[in-house]
């Protein structure tokens, strides 16, 4: 065997996703549809689930088009019965599910703390429907695809790993304002990712892990115009996060692949219950 090729092997095994089978929610988005399709690239077959079945197949084909494995899964992560066929078509078409990737989020205009929308009269409406579609929006996915991940590792083995990762935010860990709702929310991930790491590891097999990613600022379909003008210059919010950026940029969605991967490969097998910040350094600066 060539240096290259033993060096091909030995990345494969610590990162190659080959054979596994992972469920993306909010996989029609801007940052989860990178993210299946890099998980993709990785070996992984991946379902696309979104509640815009048009977009889900579009992604799954796009997927499939460059070589892949996908299958577009059209649910509501609010819907357990949604939840449960989409569930039920991918143990059908491919046997297992090893990854599952909580992506599904995000805020509403309504739940925006400013001039026009003070805390003091915040619609308990618009901010439960920011909680529900965060939070429950991953609890329901994690118990629902989890389950199936349990039950396939106490038939075969704790051997058989399986893996959740949960998308927090800045805004869990570093208030922002504007975005009370959003960051209550993404604060109850981080603690659900915690809490669903130890009883996993403990009550269902140590190689069961749930970890999250914390991303910095990208831009997204929610997101962009409280960061980018219409005619493209930065907004003051947008200045003021690239300023408080030491990489001084906007991340791209194609930069959480690498973190993703790692966190759902054998490489970081004793990895578990952590949040990792991709941020361009964010989190780490003071401002000064």
């Amino acid at each position: 065997m060539s240096r290259e090729a033993e060096r091909r092997e030995a990345l494969d095994d610590l990162f190659g996703l080959e054979g596994r089978v992972a469920v993306v929610t909010g996989g029609t988005g801007v940052l989860g549809g990178a993210m299946a399709r890099g998980l993709a690239r990785a070996g992984a077959r991946v379902g696309v689930l979104g509640r815009r079945e048009a977009v889900a197949r579009e992604a799954a084909e796009a997927i499939r088009a460059v070589g892949g494995e996908a299958m577009p899964l059209p649910a509501d992560v609010l819907d357990r019965r949604q939840l449960e066929s989409a569930r039920d078509a991918v143990l059908a078409r491919w046997g297992r599910v090893d990854i599952l990737v909580n992506a599904a989020g995000g805020n509403t205009s309504g739940a925006v703390v400013d001039e026009t929308n003070p805390v003091f009269g915040l619609p308990l409406e618009a901010l439960r429907q920011v909680l529900d579609l965060n939070l429950l929006g991953t609890v329901l996915p994690s118990q629902v695809l989890g389950e199936a991940m349990a039950e396939r590792v106490s038939r075969s083995g704790s051997d058989e790993a399986g893996c959740i990762v949960n998308i927090s935010s800045m805004a869990a860990q570093r208030p922002l304002t504007k975005v009370m709702g959003y960051a209550a929310a993404k604060a109850a991930i981080d603690n659900f990712t915690r809490w669903l790491a130890v009883e996993l590891a403990r009550n269902h097999g140590p190689a069961l892990r749930v970890n999250a990613i914390a991303p910095g600022f990208f831009l997204g379909e929610q997101n962009r115009r409280m960061l980018v003008g219409e005619d493209g210059a930065l907004t003051e919010r947008g200045r003021a996060i690239v300023e408080h950026t030491p990489a001084g940029r906007f991340g791209e969605p194609e930069e959480l692949v690498g973190t993703l991967i790692w966190l759902c490969s054998p490489a970081a097998s004793f990895v578990n219950g952590v949040v990792v910040p991709v941020d361009g350094g964010f989190s780490a600066f003071s401002g000064v």
